[in-house]
Order: structure tokens, then C-alpha cells, then sequence
């Protein structure tokens, strides 16, 4: 079965642009008599006649014109995808998969990708949210490339930036009677509805750091997506929520919210940038992890 290639094409496209096997010889930096062999030896290959000598120019047959059109489509995409991948390897181009752990996050982010962009213009950034198996799962299944996530989960192969440090507070609304307590204990939340982002209770730091070791457990638990809408509940009375100090901070003005720490030391946290150890040279992916780690959200 005849087998064209792609050098047989840039004959094709070479011998039509300059109309004589001597000038598209000179261009392709060949001999012309091993240009006339190269052309003969596809001919031969395909079974059908390419060119017809008209004079001393060259024309293309019917074959030929098809071939020739088909170079001219092909021969672009070929560089195309060349110049893509020598950018790939340099790290100058590619699309970021970012995928989160940390819902209130979101707003961190937003704060990162538009500057992010704005230096890498030809990166593309995508977040996912949903993973199959789990943002260490997606990682090693290559769905993502960096996870943002306050628990990571160490494992060969994957390293583990660690970019802020915050403390996970208790927002109340201005009625709320533990508007002015310095610290919580995990009874006084036995009474309440606890507002969350809908996860398992097991991925929720207020369960296993704060509630669960207690033997505790709310009156009732709502699961809202959006932060805007857990902060506008919250402000209204109806329920508490356990969030970063700093988006408390962020937000406090907008929804009138008040912070209460979470036991008498409070409960520290991190956000790290998960990403494969593989993919530790890719220059783009280095600059936003240097990105994330200057943004660090307000106290």
C-alpha cells in the first residue's frame, strides 16, 4: 500500500510554487537529479502520473492538483503544530487546568488569573471543580494540572506548594447573640444551622476539626453552591457558616459579617498548589504557582 508523506508533499507544493524541477531542487536543497528520482519513486508508488512536462515547465496532472491542494491545506498545519509544540516544550503556550478543592477560593483566584493572563497571553486557564476521582485522582489522571486544596494528600509523584496561610472562623450575622464572643466552643453550635458548601461532612474542617472530635453535631445543616448566597443567609439570621478570616474580612462590609474564632486557639489552615512532579519545569505553571504565592489574601 503506497504510503505518502509528508516530504512528498513539499515536493508537490515546491515543484508547483517555482514551475521547474531545477528551482524547486535549489529550494528543497537538493540535487535536481535526485528530485527527478524522489518524484518518479512516487509515482510509482501511487500508481498515477503527478506531473506532465509542458515545454520546460512542469504542470500538474488531475492527480496532481488534488495532491497539490491537498499540500497547500496540510503543509500549514504541519508548521502550525510544530511551532505549538516547540512552544509547549519552552513552556510559552498550553491551557492550565486548575482544579479546586477550596470553594470560597474562587474569589482568591480571580485575583491571580487576571494579571496571569495578562503576562501569558498565549495560556489559556480552565477550573474545574468536579472530578471523578478526586482532585489527587485528577491529578494523576491528567484531567487537571494544579489542584488549589487545604488538605493535601502527599504522594509520589506529586509535589505540594504551600501558597497562604488563613485561620477557619465562624461567621455570624449582627443579631446573632455570638456576635461578641471571643471563641466558640463546639456545644454552643449544637443549637445551630450550620451553612455549608455541599461536600461531604468528611471535607468539611467545622465536622473534622472542630465538631466531630467533640461528639457534636448542628441542629441542621444547609448546603448553598454560591458564597454570596451563604453570606446574604448568614446576614439575615439564617444560620452560621465556618469560612476563611480573610474572606470574612473581605466580605464583612458588604453583608455585614462578624467573625468568631473556633475554640480557644482557633483552627490554622493552608491552601497548597498540588501539581505533578513531571510538570515541574513547565514555565508557565511555575509562573502561577509564583503568581498564587504573591496574592495573598488580606488578614
Amino acid at each position: 500500500m503506497p504510503v505518502l508523506e509528508r516530504s512528498h508533499l513539499a515536493i508537490i507544493q515546491e515543484v508547483a510554487r517555482e514551475g521547474s524541477l531545477t528551482a524547486a531542487a535549489a529550494k528543497l536543497n537538493l540535487t535536481q537529479p535526485a528530485l527527478s528520482h524522489a518524484i518518479r519513486k512516487l509515482e510509482d508508488q501511487l500508481g498515477v502520473k503527478i506531473w506532465r512536462r509542458e515545454g520546460r515547465s512542469l504542470t500538474p496532472t488531475q492527480a496532481g492538483e488534488w495532491l497539490l491542494s491537498l499540500a497547500n491545506r496540510l503543509l500549514p498545519q504541519f508548521a502550525l503544530a510544530e511551532d505549538r509544540l516547540e512552544q509547549f516544550a519552552n513552556g510559552e503556550r498550553g491551557t492550565l487546568r486548575i482544579g479546586m478543592e477550596c470553594h470560597p477560593c474562587y474569589q482568591w483566584l480571580l485575583k491571580i488569573v487576571s494579571p496571569y493572563l495578562d503576562q501569558w497571553p498565549k495560556v489559556d486557564v480552565d477550573v474545574r471543580q468536579k472530578f471523578q476521582f478526586g482532585g489527587i485522582g485528577a491529578l494523576f489522571s491528567n484531567e487537571i494540572d494544579i489542584l488549589v486544596t487545604p488538605d493535601p494528600l502527599y504522594k509520589p509523584g506529586l509535589s505540594f506548594t504551600p501558597v497562604f496561610d488563613y485561620e477557619l472562623v465562624l461567621v455570624v450575622g449582627p443579631d446573632h447573640p455570638l456576635r461578641h464572643t471571643k471563641f466558640i466552643l463546639p456545644q454552643q453550635l449544637a443549637g445551630e444551622t450550620l451553612i455549608t458548601y455541599p461536600v461531604p461532612s468528611e471535607r468539611l474542617d467545622i465536622f473534622t476539626q472542630f465538631l466531630q472530635p467533640a461528639g457534636i453535631s448542628p441542629r441542621q445543616q444547609k448546603q448553598i453552591e454560591t458564597t454570596d448566597i451563604m453570606l446574604v443567609m448568614v446576614a439575615h439570621g439564617r444560620g452560621v457558616a465556618a469560612l476563611p478570616g480573610w474572606l470574612v474580612e473581605e466580605y464583612a462590609s458588604r453583608f455585614n459579617l462578624y467573625p468568631v474564632r473556633l475554640g480557644k486557639t482557633g483552627i490554622a489552615k493552608q491552601i497548597f498548589l498540588g501539581q505533578r512532579e513531571t510538570d515541574a519545569d513547565i514555565e508557565y505553571m511555575r509562573a502561577f504557582i509564583q503568581f498564587a504565592a504573591g496574592a495573598i489574601p488580606a488578614p
